[in-house]
C-alpha cells in the first residue's frame, strides 16, 4: 500500500507577504539536495522576482480547458501524477477550477497528490479558509467566493506563516512588487489598508496557534508527558453543582482575562460512587454563564475527584486551577482533609486558587446516605469488628449480674449492624460468627465453655447468627442499589451533557468524540466506517484496507479496530478508543456515544449530498422560472411587430398614412421592448459571471436621473424629482447607471396610485450620495425584501405583463459592480422605498482617481487565481 504523501502549506495574512517565493525557494532548496521536484502550477501575477525563481525547476505543461467561447490553463493533474515527482509545488490551494476539470477545487486536486504518495507544498491566504470566510468579508467588505475547509489544512503535517507587517507589505505593493502600477493606488487605499492588514494578520496568527497546539497536545500524548507546559494560559475551573458555582466562574474569567488569548474551561466530575450529587439546574445555569464568557464546558466521570479533576486539568494542559474553599465544617475536616487540600498538595506545576464563597461551612446541599462500598469502608468495616466487638465483650463482662443474655445477644446484634452499615456484607459476617463465639464463650452456661447447657440458649444464638448474616446481606444489597443508581445518575449527566454539547456545535461528530474522550481521559477517539466492497471476515479488524477514516479526535487515529484499547461497533460504523482498555460498567455509555456517532456521520453525509444538489435545485428553478417567464414576454413582443409587418406587406389592403405609421409604431415599440429584454437577459447573465464591461468615469446624479426618468415608458409622466444641482459627482459608468435608475423607477411607478407618483430625492452623507426612489404603493413585507432581488421573482405575481422579474435584480447588480448598494425601506405612510447609496468623488480633480469597487475585486479574484476580464470569461 502507497504511503500517503505530506502536505506543507505556505499561509499568508494577505497577498504578495511572499508565499509563492517561498515555495518556490524551498523547491530549489530540495533540487538542489538531489530531491525529484516538479512544478505542477504556479501563478506568478507579473512578479519578476518569482519569475526568476521558476527557472531551473522543470515546470509540468498546463491543461488548455475552454469554457463559454474562452480558453484558461489549468494543472494538469493527469501529468503530474503521470509523471510522479516526490514533490510538487502547487500554488494557490483555494483556486477554483475552470468546469470541466477533473476536479471543481485545487485543493482536491492536492488530495489525489497526496493520495498517490506525493508529497506537495502549496500556498494559502487565511481569507480563504472557511471558518474565517464570514469574519474576513466583514473586515475587509469583500466577500472571498473561494475557499478551503479548515480540516483539509489542519491535516498538513507542515504549515509555516509567511508573515509581514502591514507597513512593509504596503511599501512592497507601492514598489510595484505585487501589482501593476496603474492598479496600485486603489489597492492601498481599500483592500490594503493598514487596518485591514493588521486585522487579517492577527486572524493568520490566532489560527496558527490553535493548530500548533493541537500538534503539542499530540506530541505529548504520544510521548505520555503528563506535566503541564505553560505555552498558554488556560484556567481550569472545578464546578460542583452547588450556588457557590457562579462566583468561581467569574472569578476564574477575570484571572483567565488578565492574559491575552487565554482559555477558560470549566469541568464539573460527576461522582459514580454516589456519595454527593450536584444539583442540574445550577449545573445547567453555569453552563450558559461559562458560554456567554466565552470559555466551554466539560464533564467527566470518577469516583475520586482531586485524581479525575487533576487528570482533566493535565489532559488540557492547563496553568491554573480555581476551586471553591470547602463547605465542610472544621470537624469533617479533620478526619478528610478534603478536595481542595488534596487538589493543592497532588498539582505539581499547576497553580491553585482557593477562592471563599458565601456557601464557605454550610455543609453540601446534597448528600446520599448509603454509597457503593469503596475499599476503604470495607476496611473500616474489619477495623470496626476487630476493635468494637473486643471492647463491648470487655464492657458487658463488667455488668455479667445486671444484664441477662438476651440483653447481651441484642447488644452484639447492635455491633454486627453497625459493622454492616460501615463495611457491608463480609466485614458484617465475620462480626456475626466472632460475635456467636464471644456470646458462647463469655455469657452463656457454662462460661469459659463451648458447651451449652440449656437449648433455649441454643436457639438465641442461631437466631442471632441468622438476623446478623441477614442484616448485613440486606445492607450490602442496598449499599450495591446505591452504587448502580449513582452510576446511572452520572452516565444520565453524561449523556445529558453530550447531548447539550452535540446540539450546540455546529459540527456535531467531531464535539461528540472530543466529549468522549474528555469523559473516559482517553488520549485518542476514531471513528471508522467500513468499506462497502469489503466483505466479513477473519482479518477485518487488522486490515486497514478494509476501513474508511470518518473522523478522529486526539493523538494519531487508529486505522483499523485492532489499533486501539477497545472498540465498540455499530452496524458499519466502529469507534475505537486508544489510553487504556474500557471497562465493563463503561461499555454501555460507550455504545450510546457510538450509536449518537453513527446518526451523526450519516446527517454529515446527508448534508454533504444536499450541499451537492443545493446548486443544481437552484439552477432547476431558475431554468424553470425563466421559461414560464420568458415564454410570454418573448412571444408578446415578436407576436405584436409580427402581426404589424404582415399588415403592413398585405398587397390587398391599402393603409392610410395614419394607420402606417401607428402600425410601424406599434413594431418599433415591440421590437424594442424585446431588444430591452434580451439586453437585461444578458446583462444578468455577465452579472453572474462576472465579466460585465464597465468604463467608469465622474458621472453626475443631477443629469443621469432626469435621462433615466426619459427612458421610462411614456417619459416617466409624473415622476417628481427633486435633486439638488450641487451635488457631488461619482466614479460610475453612466449608461449601466441610467439603467439601474430607470429599472427601479420603472417598478416604482408600476406599482403607484395614479395621483401619487413617485417622488426621486438625492443628497449626501457621511461620503456617500443617496438616491431615494419613494412610491406609496402596496409596499412589500420586511421579509420578502430579500426575495424582491431575486431573478424571475415577481412575488406571486403572475400576469406576465409586469416582466420576467429581473429589473431589481439587475439593478442591485449593476449597483453593487460600482462599488454601491440598494437597499429597500419602509415608506412612512405606506409605500416602498429604494435607497441607491454610492461613494462621492472626491471633491478635486487634481489627484489619482480613486479605484472603483469591480477593480479591486479583479485584483482579489486574481489572487484567488480567477481570470480577470482580459482573459475571458471569470468562473
Amino acid at each position: 500500500m502507497t504511503a500517503r504523501g505530506q502536505l506543507r502549506v505556505y499561509l499568508g495574512a494577505a497577498p504578495g507577504v511572499g508565499k509563492t517565493y517561498k515555495m518556490l525557494d524551498e523547491g530549489h532548496r530540495r533540487r538542489d539536495r538531489g530531491t525529484d521536484v516538479v512544478v505542477g502550477y504556479v501563478e506568478c501575477h507579473g512578479r519578476k522576482h518569482t519569475e526568476a525563481l521558476v527557472a531551473g525547476l522543470e515546470v509540468a505543461p498546463r491543461k488548455t480547458v475552454t469554457y463559454r467561447g474562452a480558453t484558461f490553463t489549468e494543472m494538469d493533474l493527469d501529468a503530474v501524477l503521470a509523471r510522479r515527482p516526490r514533490v510538487a509545488l502547487v500554488d494557490e490551494l483555494a483556486h477554483t477550477n475552470v468546469p470541466g476539470s477533473g476536479n471543481a477545487k485545487r485543493w482536491q486536486d492536492v488530495q489525489q497528490l497526496l493520495d498517490a504518495g506525493i508529497d506537495v507544498i502549496t500556498t494559502l491566504n487565511i481569507q480563504h479558509l472557511e471558518s474565517l470566510n464570514d469574519v474576513v468579508a466583514q473586515i475587509t467588505r469583500v466577500p472571498q467566493r473561494e475557499t478551503v475547509p479548515d480540516e483539509v489544512v489542519r491535516r498538513a503535517e507542515q504549515i509555516e506563516l509567511v508573515d509581514m507587517t502591514p507597513e512593509a507589505l504596503r511599501r512592497r505593493l507601492a514598489h510595484g512588487n505585487v501589482y501593476a502600477p496603474d492598479k496600485i493606488d486603489a489597492a492601498l487605499g481599500n483592500y490594503f489598508r493598514v487596518g485591514n492588514l493588521t486585522a487579517l494578520r492577527e486572524l493568520a496568527l490566532l489560527w496558527l496557534a490553535d493548530k500548533v497546539d493541537d500538534q503539542l497536545d499530540r506530541y505529548r500524548a504520544e510521548h505520555h508527558i503528563d506535566t503541564t507546559w505553560e505555552t498558554r494560559e488556560r484556567v481550569v475551573v472545578a464546578l460542583t453543582g452547588g450556588p457557590e458555582g457562579d462566583t468561581l466562574i467569574r472569578r476564574a474569567a477575570r484571572i483567565a482575562d488578565r492574559s491575552k488569548g487565554a482559555d477558560l474551561l470549566a469541568v464539573h466530575v460527576a461522582r459514580s460512587d454516589g456519595l454527593a450529587g450536584a444539583d442540574p439546574a445550577h449545573l445547567a445555569r453555569q453552563r450558559a454563564l461559562v458560554e456567554s464568557l466565552g470559555g466551554t464546558y466539560h464533564q467527566v466521570v470518577g469516583t475520586d475527584i482531586p485524581a479525575a479533576l487533576l487528570e482533566f486539568a493535565r489532559g488540557v494542559n492547563a496553568t491554573q486551577l480555581v476551586l471553591g474553599a470547602s463547605r465542610r465544617g472544621r470537624l469533617a475536616q479533620l478526619f478528610s482533609p478534603g478536595v481542595a487540600v488534596t487538589t493543592t498538595a497532588e498539582s505539581g506545576p499547576i497553580d491553585v486558587h482557593l477562592v471563599t464563597h458565601e456557601e464557605v461551612k454550610r455543609g453540601r446541599a446534597r448528600i446520599t446516605a448509603a454509597g457503593g462500598l469503596a475499599p476503604i469502608r470495607r476496611w473500616a468495616g474489619f477495623a470496626l469488628a476487630a476493635l468494637g466487638l473486643p471492647a463491648l465483650t470487655v464492657g458487658l463482662t463488667q455488668v455479667r449480674g445486671h444484664l441477662s443474655l438476651p440483653s447481651d445477644i441484642l447488644l452484639y446484634l447492635a455491633a454486627v449492624v453497625a459493622v454492616a452499615l460501615v463495611g457491608g456484607l463480609y466485614p458484617a459476617l465475620i462480626a456475626a460468627v466472632a460475635g456467636f463465639l464471644l456470646l458462647n464463650w463469655y455469657f452463656t452456661p457454662p462460661i469459659h465453655q463451648w458447651t451449652i447447657a440449656e437449648r433455649e440458649n441454643i436457639l438465641a444464638l442461631a437466631v442471632f447468627l441468622l438476623v446478623a448474616g441477614g442484616v448485613s446481606t440486606v445492607v450490602d444489597l442496598a449499599a450495591r442499589r446505591t452504587r448502580d443508581a449513582a452510576r446511572a445518575r452520572a452516565e444520565a449527566e453524561t449523556l445529558s451533557t453530550l447531548a447539550g454539547s452535540v446540539l450546540r456545535g455546529t459540527r456535531p461528530l467531531p464535539a461528540l468524540l472530543d466529549r468522549l474522550r474528555e469523559t473516559f481521559q482517553l488520549t485518542g477517539v476514531t471513528l471508522l466506517e467500513r468499506r462497502e466492497d469489503i466483505a466479513s471476515g477473519p482479518d477485518l479488524q487488522h486490515d486497514p484496507a478494509a476501513w474508511r477514516l470518518a473522523a478522529a479526535v486526539g493523538d494519531q487515529p487508529c486505522l483499523t479496530p485492532a489499533q486501539g484499547d477497545a472498540d465498540v461497533s455499530v452496524g458499519d460504523v466502529c469507534l475505537v478508543l486508544r489510553g487504556h482498555p474500557l471497562a465493563a460498567a463503561d461499555r454501555r455509555v460507550v455504545e450510546a456515544f457510538a450509536a449518537q456517532a453513527a446518526v451523526a456521520l450519516r446527517q454529515e453525509r446527508l448534508a454533504e449530498q444536499a450541499a451537492a444538489v443545493g446548486p443544481l435545485a437552484e439552477v432547476d428553478r431558475l431554468r424553470t422560472a425563466l421559461l414560464s417567464a420568458v415564454s410570454h414576454d418573448l412571444r408578446t413582443p415578436l407576436a405584436s411587430a409580427k402581426a404589424a409587418v404582415d399588415g403592413l406587406r398585405i398587397p390587398d389592403v391599402e393603409f392610410s398614412d395614419a394607420d402606417r405609421d401607428e402600425l410601424l409604431a406599434t413594431a418599433g415599440e415591440s421590437l424594442e421592448r424585446l431588444s430591452r429584454l434580451v439586453e437585461n437577459l444578458l446583462d444578468m447573465s455577465r452579472l453572474q459571471a462576472g465579466v460585465l464591461a464597465m468604463a467608469p468615469q465622474l458621472t453626475s446624479l443631477a443629469e443621469a436621473i432626469p435621462l433615466a426618468v426619459d427612458d421610462l415608458a411614456d417619459g416617466g409622466h409624473g415622476v417628481r424629482i427633486r435633486v439638488p444641482d450641487d451635488l457631488p459627482e461619482v466614479h460610475a459608468d453612466p449608461a449601466l447607471l441610467e439603467r439601474a435608475l430607470a429599472n427601479v423607477l420603472a417598478n416604482a411607478l408600476r406599482y403607484s396610485p395614479p395621483d401619487q407618483p413617485p417622488l426621486v430625492t438625492a443628497s449626501e452623507y457621511a461620503g456617500q450620495l443617496e438616491v431615494r426612489i419613494i412610491d406609496h404603493g402596496p409596499g412589500v413585507p420586511a421579509a420578502d425584501w430579500d426575495r424582491i432581488f431575486l431573478p424571475f421573482q415577481r412575488l406571486g405575481d403572475r400576469d406576465n405583463a409586469t416582466g420576467v422579474g429581473l429589473g431589481l435584480a439587475l439593478s442591485r447588480g449593476l449597483i453593487e459592480a460600482m462599488g454601491g448598494t440598494l437597499t429597500p425601506e419602509t415608506t412612512p405612510g405606506g409605500g416602498l422605498t429604494m435607497v441607491i447609496s454610492l461613494p462621492a468623488a472626491p471633491p478635486t480633480d487634481d489627484g489619482p482617481d480613486q479605484a472603483t469597487e469591480p477593480t479591486i475585486l479583479d485584483h482579489i479574484d486574481r489572487i484567488d487565481g480567477r481570470r480577470d476580464g482580459e482573459q475571458g470569461a471569470r468562473v
